[in-house]
């Protein structure tokens, strides 16, 4: 597999080498080991999940606050989406940021952000299904919300209709919102947990 960090840091895209034979394929999603060296600390699972959604969900932009923080493993096994990593991090040289990714069941590509980070998607087809490897188990009251529409982040779903969302989604702060809130992890917060959980694996 190829694992390469993004234009946001602490966020990576993985891509598997496929193995093709007459059953159809085999690949590695990925290796605990390799995604540690590329994260510089180990990648521990403490939880999964799995959304499933129609064409034209959108899911996000969701984060979780610092402490805990909460960084995951994420892949479309069904379907194909519209895939976004957003610097939510206040001090951040790309705060504000985002990448975009398309998943598909057919691609196995991965991506992996860090603590601090946001995560939104934009099913593009029926019957998405999307898998979520998280590095520390889901705190009630932690989930960080940011409006995936915001405009000032510009994020570029090209949609041709209303998306489907939630209304705690739909409801979300923007950006700016949040950050006069003080609903916002910093770079250095997210910094130091990182730093921490590098020390603690020695």
């Amino acid at each position: 597999m190829k694992i390469t960090e993004m234009t946001i840091p602490d966020a990576f895209r993985i891509v598997p080498d496929q193995i093709p034979d007459l059953r159809g394929n085999f690949y590695e999603s990925w290796r605990q080991s390799e995604l540690t060296a590329a994260m510089g600390r180990p990648f521990t699972v403490e939880q999964v999940n799995y959304s499933v959604s129609q064409r034209g969900t959108l899911r996000g932009i969701h984060g979780t606050t610092m402490p805990p923080g909460q960084a995951k493993v994420i892949t479309c096994v069904r379907g194909q989406v519209l895939d976004v990593v957003v610097d939510l991090r206040i001090g951040s040289p790309t705060f504000g940021m985002y990448e975009t990714t398309i998943q598909d069941e057919e691609s196995g590509i991965t991506v992996c952000i860090a603590e601090g980070l946001g995560h939104a998607f934009l099913a593009l087809t029926d019957d998405v299904c999307m898998n979520y490897v998280c590095a520390a188990e889901y705190v009630h009251g932690t989930m960080l919300d940011i409006q995936a529409l915001d405009p000032k982040i510009g994020i570029p779903w090209n949609l041709t209709e209303d998306p489907i969302m939630s209304e705690k989604d739909r409801a979300a702060p923007t950006l700016d919102e949040a950050v006069a809130l003080g609903l916002l992890p910093t770079y250095e917060q997210c910094l130091a947990h990182y730093a921490a959980a590098k020390e603690t694996s020695r």
